[in-house]
Protein backbone atom coordinates (compact mmCIF):
# COMPACT_ATOMS: atom_id res chain seq x y z
CA UNK A 1 0.00 0.00 0.00
CA UNK A 2 1.45 3.34 -0.46
CA UNK A 3 2.23 5.34 1.98
CA UNK A 4 -0.44 7.79 3.33
CA UNK A 5 -0.05 11.45 3.53
CA UNK A 6 0.19 13.27 6.60
CA UNK A 7 -3.11 15.41 6.97
CA UNK A 8 -3.52 17.56 9.43
CA UNK A 9 -6.77 20.36 9.92
CA UNK A 10 -7.47 23.03 13.02
CA UNK A 11 -10.56 24.06 13.78
CA UNK A 12 -10.60 28.03 15.11
CA UNK A 13 -12.58 30.58 16.33
CA UNK A 14 -14.02 33.15 14.37
CA UNK A 15 -10.48 35.04 15.59
CA UNK A 16 -9.05 32.43 12.95
CA UNK A 17 -6.38 31.28 15.14
CA UNK A 18 -7.71 30.56 18.33
CA UNK A 19 -7.22 26.72 18.42
CA UNK A 20 -10.13 24.70 18.85
CA UNK A 21 -10.06 21.56 18.16
CA UNK A 22 -6.97 19.43 16.19
CA UNK A 23 -7.49 16.58 14.13
CA UNK A 24 -4.36 14.38 11.78
CA UNK A 25 -4.19 10.94 10.26
CA UNK A 26 -1.35 8.58 11.29
CA UNK A 27 0.42 6.34 9.03
CA UNK A 28 -1.94 3.55 9.20
CA UNK A 29 -4.90 5.51 8.32
CA UNK A 30 -6.42 6.09 11.76
CA UNK A 31 -7.81 9.64 12.33
CA UNK A 32 -6.76 10.99 16.02
CA UNK A 33 -9.12 14.00 17.34
CA UNK A 34 -9.17 16.34 20.54
CA UNK A 35 -10.74 19.77 21.24
CA UNK A 36 -7.98 21.98 22.97
CA UNK A 37 -8.03 23.32 26.08
CA UNK A 38 -7.41 26.98 25.82
CA UNK A 39 -4.22 28.50 27.47
CA UNK A 40 -5.74 31.64 29.48
CA UNK A 41 -3.75 34.09 27.29
CA UNK A 42 -5.60 32.71 24.16
CA UNK A 43 -8.79 34.35 25.65
CA UNK A 44 -8.24 37.63 25.92
CA UNK A 45 -12.18 38.78 26.06
CA UNK A 46 -15.45 37.83 26.71
CA UNK A 47 -16.08 37.91 22.85
CA UNK A 48 -14.10 35.09 21.57
CA UNK A 49 -16.03 32.83 19.60
CA UNK A 50 -15.94 29.11 20.49
CA UNK A 51 -18.03 27.74 17.65
CA UNK A 52 -20.54 26.07 19.96
CA UNK A 53 -17.94 24.65 22.41
CA UNK A 54 -18.54 25.79 26.28
CA UNK A 55 -15.26 27.06 27.93
CA UNK A 56 -16.34 24.23 30.63
CA UNK A 57 -16.48 21.49 27.78
CA UNK A 58 -12.99 22.35 25.83
CA UNK A 59 -11.35 22.54 29.38
CA UNK A 60 -12.92 19.31 30.67
CA UNK A 61 -12.40 17.07 27.69
CA UNK A 62 -9.57 18.67 26.09
CA UNK A 63 -6.17 18.02 26.01
CA UNK A 64 -3.42 21.03 27.01
CA UNK A 65 -1.82 22.76 24.09
CA UNK A 66 1.29 20.80 25.32
CA UNK A 67 -0.47 17.38 25.27
CA UNK A 68 -1.24 18.29 22.01
CA UNK A 69 2.14 19.03 21.21
CA UNK A 70 3.77 16.16 22.38
CA UNK A 71 1.48 13.64 20.40
CA UNK A 72 2.00 15.54 17.01
CA UNK A 73 5.98 14.87 18.02
CA UNK A 74 5.24 11.13 18.60
CA UNK A 75 3.30 10.90 15.45
CA UNK A 76 4.77 13.62 12.92
CA UNK A 77 7.93 14.70 14.32
CA UNK A 78 9.96 16.81 11.64
CA UNK A 79 6.99 16.01 8.47
CA UNK A 80 5.26 17.87 5.98
CA UNK A 81 1.62 17.67 6.76
CA UNK A 82 -1.17 18.59 4.31
CA UNK A 83 -3.78 20.93 4.90
CA UNK A 84 -6.93 22.06 3.25
CA UNK A 85 -6.67 25.56 4.80
CA UNK A 86 -3.03 26.74 5.24
CA UNK A 87 -3.40 29.73 6.68
CA UNK A 88 -5.67 29.38 9.06
CA UNK A 89 -4.39 25.83 10.32
CA UNK A 90 -0.30 28.04 10.43
CA UNK A 91 -2.15 30.54 12.51
CA UNK A 92 -3.75 27.81 14.94
CA UNK A 93 -0.63 25.61 15.23
CA UNK A 94 1.98 28.90 15.41
CA UNK A 95 -0.75 29.89 18.37
CA UNK A 96 -0.19 26.52 19.92
CA UNK A 97 3.69 26.00 19.83
CA UNK A 98 4.31 29.87 20.67
CA UNK A 99 2.37 29.31 24.18
CA UNK A 100 5.66 27.07 24.72
CA UNK A 101 8.45 29.32 22.73
CA UNK A 102 8.65 26.21 21.23
CA UNK A 103 9.45 26.23 17.16
CA UNK A 104 7.09 24.07 15.20
CA UNK A 105 8.48 20.73 13.96
CA UNK A 106 5.97 20.12 11.19
CA UNK A 107 5.76 21.94 8.24
CA UNK A 108 2.02 22.83 6.40
CA UNK A 109 1.55 22.39 2.44
CA UNK A 110 -1.34 22.79 0.86
CA UNK A 111 -3.07 19.27 0.13
CA UNK A 112 -3.98 19.91 -3.54
CA UNK A 113 -0.15 20.00 -4.04
CA UNK A 114 -0.02 16.53 -3.57
CA UNK A 115 -2.17 15.97 -7.16
CA UNK A 116 0.08 17.80 -9.46
CA UNK A 117 -2.41 16.46 -12.21
CA UNK A 118 -5.07 18.39 -11.01
CA UNK A 119 -5.81 22.23 -10.76
CA UNK A 120 -6.43 23.92 -7.11
CA UNK A 121 -10.15 24.59 -8.45
CA UNK A 122 -10.53 21.09 -9.50
CA UNK A 123 -9.55 19.42 -6.17
CA UNK A 124 -11.36 22.09 -4.24
CA UNK A 125 -14.60 20.50 -6.27
CA UNK A 126 -13.49 17.22 -5.53
CA UNK A 127 -13.48 17.39 -2.02
CA UNK A 128 -16.68 19.47 -1.71
CA UNK A 129 -18.04 16.61 -4.10
CA UNK A 130 -16.40 13.95 -1.22
CA UNK A 131 -17.81 15.90 1.92
CA UNK A 132 -21.64 15.80 0.49
CA UNK A 133 -21.20 12.55 -0.32
CA UNK A 134 -20.09 11.68 3.25
CA UNK A 135 -22.37 13.73 4.67
CA UNK A 136 -19.79 15.60 6.74
CA UNK A 137 -18.86 19.41 7.89
CA UNK A 138 -16.36 21.31 6.67
CA UNK A 139 -14.42 22.76 9.12
CA UNK A 140 -14.45 20.32 12.04
CA UNK A 141 -11.29 19.01 11.68
CA UNK A 142 -11.75 14.95 12.11
CA UNK A 143 -14.01 15.37 8.63
CA UNK A 144 -11.61 17.84 6.91
CA UNK A 145 -9.01 14.94 7.61
CA UNK A 146 -11.48 12.10 6.53
CA UNK A 147 -12.43 13.81 3.60
CA UNK A 148 -8.69 14.52 2.54
CA UNK A 149 -7.74 10.67 3.28
CA UNK A 150 -10.79 9.43 1.30
CA UNK A 151 -10.22 11.77 -1.53
CA UNK A 152 -6.32 11.08 -1.55
CA UNK A 153 -7.77 7.41 -1.68
CA UNK A 154 -9.92 7.88 -4.80
CA UNK A 155 -7.22 10.25 -6.27
CA UNK A 156 -4.73 7.61 -5.90
CA UNK A 157 -6.58 5.10 -7.61
CA UNK A 158 -7.39 7.00 -10.68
Amino acid sequence: MAEIPGFIAVETGDDSDLPLAIAWVLPDGRIKHTLIQPDDDWLDDEFNVLNGYSLDELHNFGATPLDVIRELENDHFSATLFTAGISGDEAALARIFDTYGIDPFVELAPADSLYPGLSAGEWSRARNEMFSEMGLEPLRPEHEVEVMLRLHERLGAE
